[in-house]
């Protein structure tokens, strides 16, 4: 079987995301089918037809079920001798055996050395996202700082996703404030710009960013391109650890402006020398000396897992996250401080050093992998004295903080979640509820909208909306029959038998009263869909009153929770976060409504045409209703295209 075959995604075969070579074409696939009897014999059956073929060779193995869904995906330096592990069932922990009976097949994909079977292993954890895995789980990408490259006077920006735009990244930062209060900082000791080029070439005065002196307005010719490549310079300086040297520079030219008396540019260059000063006393970690470098603690305390991230880049730190992977158990900590690590700088470019708490097993093999990742040597030590090693403690203090704050929340909200199912007389706790709001102007540009919470929270990458298409205006029952109708269909579409997790939601809660449930529970009837657990949410008698909702159950009935419940805090949020993310997209739709113009309904006419005849005739309806001769006389308009149009809005009649 081919690479595509068994799965691989595309930009594996012999690229990675980042079009760096990473894999060679010299390496096979294999699929043995096994027998589809669910029990461990079968699985051990379908492992030892799959080492019969293979050889000792460094390679990724992928673990599937009957269903062909991926259980586990792994690595090894010896496919032969790591895969034949799983027929040893006695040696295997109670939850390796219960993949084993689960396994149905293997698909196999050899590599030319062990760190590339790393890298790949974590691209396919991230893909997959295999139930026996250790899976760190954060869905949010980090930002980074992005100066800009190809314009004469560069831009400074946040950046967040795959980095194919031109220019000098500076990163990762731990959260997007902690980005946009650099980022601000660093307007004011630099003054570049931060605008859009096309705002930038529609300028003939300076903004107010200049006014406030955050920019140095060179829009309007208030800097030459030296003496802002000069800034741009002094910029990449202080963000590659160099600051002290340009702080140096400052305070040399503050002295010199002081001395000639030019007190307005003694003042200009006081307050970025502040602004510099603000960047390195606003850092919660003092991380002079440590230079690029990535610090890890982990922490384990009542079976969960915590790790710790400090991001410092020339001795700045850019600010600290905690992690907590998913499907630890069983798992030795320093072998999950390095499955983390492997998924982490799958998306994110390794420094030059990386600190951890702990020898971890295949360190030498991470080294060569995140080195072939940077192109550069990648180094992976335990601090043992100096600055690191204090570094290093603070970030292990910082973990076990962390650990405590999330078991402590983890607890209440289990409490909330058991309260709720008693509550809403659920048989188990759910762990996929889904929430459904509507939201229009008197029928017009109306949406629907799904948000997904769970156990840990909202699950932001679940959220859905809806176009709303056949209701009639003003018609929320109708708008949410069609909401339901196409929800549900595709629920029985992809997931008929209900084996899937995370198709079909435990408990479905409707903003609204008995009419909203009425018209869910009628149109799921009518999909023969009985059993899903219907919850519709009122405001009550009194609608200006918070505390006082009403819950309607299907079956008719009402009930109300006191106005300090936590369950009801908690069901209000959840009415809330959909209520807002349905206003969001009803905003967003009607943005682009005000926007649209009758002009791009003309085939073929695109955006400089359109500008063009705007231009010349002033709106669209003098387009509309201008004649053959008079739209040839536009500027840009051929005769052909100028035939089109007047056929456009005249052959219909």
């Amino acid at each position: 079987m081919s690479r595509s075959e068994a799965g691989s995604p595309p930009h594996l075969k012999g690229q990675d995301p980042r079009g760096k070579e990473r894999f060679n074409e010299d390496r096979a696939t294999t699929t043995v089918k096994g027998s589809a009897q669910p029990d461990l014999e079968a699985g051990v059956t379908a492992i030892r037809e799959v080492v019969r073929t293979l050889k000792p060779t460094p390679g990724v193995y992928r673990m599937t079920d009957a269903r062909g869904d991926v259980l586990y995906v792994g690595k090894a330096r010896s496919l032969k001798a790591r895969v034949a592990n799983y027929t040893q069932v006695k040696a295997l922990t109670n939850r390796l055996q219960r993949m084993v009976a689960q396994t149905r097949a293997m698909e196999i994909v050899t590599t030319n050395s062990e760190a590339e079977a790393l890298l790949m292993e974590a691209q396919f954890i991230k893909r997959f996202r295999p139930p026996y895995n250790v899976l760190l789980r954060d869905d949010k990408s980090f930002p980074f700082i992005l100066l800009r490259d190809g314009h004469d006077f560069p831009r400074i920006m946040k950046h967040r996703g795959a980095r194919r735009a031109k220019g000098a990244y500076y990163g990762p930062f731990a959260s997007a404030g902690s980005v946009n209060t650099t980022i601000n900082a660093l307007q004011k000791l630099f003054l570049l710009r931060s605008c859009t080029d096309s705002f930038f070439s529609r300028r003939d005065r300076p903004c107010l960013l200049y006014q406030i002196k955050r920019c140095s307005a060179p829009c309007v010719g208030r800097i030459d391109t030296d003496g802002y490549a000069d800034l741009m310079q002094e910029a990449k300086d202080f963000l590659g650890g160099k600051s002290g040297a340009v702080q140096a520079r400052i305070e040399q030219q503050m002295q010199k402006a002081s001395d000639d008396l030019d007190f307005e540019t003694a003042a200009m260059l006081r307050d970025r020398l502040r602004a510099a000063t603000f960047i390195q006393g606003s850092q919660a970690v003092n991380a002079e000396g440590v230079g690029d470098a990535d610090v890890f603690a982990l922490a384990r305390k009542g079976g969960h897992i915590v790790i710790q991230g400090f991001f410092v880049r020339g001795g700045q730190n850019w600010g600290h996250r905690a992690f907590f992977p998913r499907q630890t158990q069983d798992v030795d900590d320093a072998d999950v401080l390095a499955r983390v690590l492997a998924q982490f700088y799958e998306e994110v470019p390794p420094p030059r050093h990386v600190l951890v708490d702990r020898d971890m097993p295949d360190q030498e093999v991470l080294e060569e992998a995140f080195s072939a990742l940077a192109e550069r040597k990648v180094a992976i030590s335990v601090p043992q004295r100096g600055e690191r090693r204090r570094l290093m403690e603070q970030a292990s203090r910082n973990a076990v903080e962390a650990l405590e704050r999330r078991l402590a929340e983890t607890g209440t909200q289990a409490k909330i979640m058991r309260e709720m199912a008693e509550f809403l007389e659920l048989g188990d706790i759910p762990q996929r509820i889904e929430v459904y709001d509507n939201s229009h102007i008197q029928g017009a540009k109306a949406v629907g909208a799904m948000v997904v919470a769970g156990p840990e929270g909202y699950i932001k990458n679940q959220y859905r909306k809806f176009n709303i298409k056949s209701a009639q205006t003003n018609d929320d029952f109708g708008m949410m029959r069609e909401v339901m109708e196409r929800r549900f269909t595709r629920a029985m579409k992809d997931d008929p038998d209900r084996e899937k997790a995370g198709v079909w939601p435990d408990l479905v809660l409707i903003d609204g009263g008995k009419g909203q449930m009425s018209s869910v529970r009628d149109t799921l009837g009518e999909l023969g869909i009985e059993d899903v657990p219907l919850i519709a949410i009122a405001k009550g008698p009194h609608h200006g009153r918070e505390g006082r909702e009403v819950f309607h159950f299907p079956d008719g009935r009402e009930k109300t929770l006191p106005v300090n419940s936590p369950v009801l805090f908690y069901l209000q949020r959840l009415r809330d976060e959909v209520h807002r993310f349905a206003i969001g997209a009803h905003r967003a739709k009607r943005s682009r409504a005000i926007t649209a113009s009758p002009l791009d309904e003309i085939p073929g006419i695109g955006p400089a045409r359109k500008r063009a005849l705007l231009l010349h005739f002033g709106t669209a309806g003098k387009v509309r209703a201008a004649g053959l001769e008079d739209l040839q006389r536009a500027p840009g308009v051929s005769a052909a295209v100028a035939q089109r149009i007047y056929d456009f809005y005249h052959t219909s009649g």
